[in-house]
């Protein structure tokens, strides 16, 4: 009986702490293996840039005619209308 509320915690701790989480980031890594040449895309540290080339773990970004090569797990989301915009 006394390990009734132990239990309980877990569970709860399981159910709002590490299955979002788990589901967070089963969907990120679906969003980057989608990902494919052309796409527009911001890096975890702010860079933005266009795939030009993807490999098995690495993605070649081009940065305003340079271009870098990135890990496929660096990618933070869609880089949308603002890459290319000039003010």
């Amino acid at each position: 009986m006394s390990f009734l509320p132990l239990i309980l915690i877990i569970v709860v701790f399981y159910l709002f702490f590490i299955r979002p989480q788990m589901k967070k980031t089963k969907e990120q890594k679906k969003y980057r293996e989608a990902l494919k040449k052309g796409d527009k895309v911001v890096t975890i540290g702010g860079i933005h840039g266009k795939i030009v080339e993807v490999k098995e773990t690495t993605f070649v970004l081009d940065i305003n005619a340079a271009k870098i090569t990135v890990e496929k797990s660096a990618i933070a989301g869609e880089g949308g209308a603002q890459i290319g915009e000039q003010k």
